[in-house]
């Protein structure tokens, strides 16, 4: 098995930490945030985040923990996933809870993660009753980022998932060059060289009433990523001499059809709520919650992404929301946490970062 290693290049946005990654640090919440909004994922009570990030070369993993259990969906648009455990998460399938939810760097080499996690949960005896065993339910999701680094023998393991279960807390979400984001990257449609830097994002909202929805995107487009408030591109293809930024938007309206180095690449979303819904419905609010990708990523569910959403209600509030509403809000989460990962990145060598680019 590839080990974990312990030591960290000043590269990423990471602290040591007795060999596992535990960052602390996020994106300043806007004027007037709650300090809800400013947790992200874990802004939901019951719900731990853990990242876990590689030395050798920019990958890692990210683990959402849910130990009490959790209803689990999901909706999957992108025509390249990878993916585990999501035949699971259908209505009409028998298992209603999920403990854990990977979102992984090293394409499907990275579905290993989720056994590492799996090992976490069942040395607790957590998991799904099945008599003589407990068996935790781990659904799991991957993105490409084998070509960043120059090293793409170097994947998250089994035991990255483990110590990033470890790692989980219910702190402020660590955001950027982290657990899956660490490799991830955007603006590929002009090929690799002129893509930028971009990582994990994560957001949160709480109502008066009681009701909460949150998000964690780990953000590895192939498209542009957009401000929806402005319209303008934040992030993405840069122009020839990688100072400013094309906005594909405009080529693929005169016809640009993209490029053999377009590929591989994909983003990976948890949207949850502690809002108590069924299979059917948090499956709905999935559904909805592609819509902040399509706001905030242009374009995006192409042939060459794997886009992924899953979504979770730990059901601890009976109070009023629906589906419509979580939805709407998920929605909303979503597009701003894509653009709080691109904002929080930290340029790697050949990929630079938003705060890499003076007119940004």
């Amino acid at each position: 098995m590839q080990p974990c290693h312990r030591s960290f290049r000043a590269t990423f946005l990471v602290v040591r930490i007795a060999g596992l990654i535990a960052v602390n640090s996020v994106v300043a919440a806007p004027s007037g945030a709650s300090a809800r909004q400013a947790e992200g994922l874990t802004a939901i009570p019951g719900i731990r985040v853990g990242h876990f990030t590689l030395s050798e070369r920019p990958t890692g993993c990210t683990v959402v923990l849910v130990e009490r259990g959790a209803v689990g969906g999901v909706d999957v648009r992108g025509a390249a996933p990878g993916t585990r455990e999501t035949d699971l998460l259908a209505p009409m399938n028998t298992v209603q809870q999920v403990h854990a939810v990977v979102l992984s760097g090293g394409s499907a080499f990275g579905l290993a993660v989720a056994d590492g996690v799996m090992r976490y949960l069942e040395a607790r005896q957590i998991g799904f009753d099945v008599g003589v065993a407990r068996v935790p339910i781990v659904p799991a999701a991957i993105l490409f980022d084998l070509d960043v680094g120059g090293r793409p023998d170097v994947r998250p393991t089994a035991e990255c998932g483990y110590r990033a279960a470890e790692a989980a807390t219910t702190g402020p979400v660590a955001e950027g060059n982290v657990g899956a984001g660490a490799g991830a990257t955007v603006g590929k449609l002009l090929g690799g060289g002129r893509a930028m830097k971009a990582g994990i994002g994560s957001a949160a909202r709480e109502l008066a009433s009681g009701l909460i929805v949150a998000v964690l995107v780990a953000v590895n487009a192939v498209g542009d990523v957009i401000d929806p408030s402005s319209g303008e591109v934040v992030a993405g293809a840069r122009t020839e001499d990688g100072l400013g930024l094309v906005d594909v938007r405009n080529l693929i309206r005169e016809g640009f059809t993209g490029n053999s180095e377009s590929g591989r690449n994909t983003t990976l979303a948890v949207v949850a709520t502690n809002a108590l819904l069924d299979k059917a419905q948090i499956n709905k609010v999935a559904q909805m919650a592609h819509d902040g990708l399509a706001r905030a990523i242009f374009p995006v569910h192409t042939p060459w992404d794997g886009d992924v959403i899953f979504s979770l209600a730990t059901g601890d509030y009976e109070g009023e929301g629906g589906v419509f509403l979580i939805g709407a809000l998920a929605a909303d989460l979503v597009a701003e946490a894509v653009v709080r990962a691109v904002r929080a990145a930290e340029g790697i060598p050949g990929y630079p970062a938003v705060r890499d680019l003076t007119s940004r």
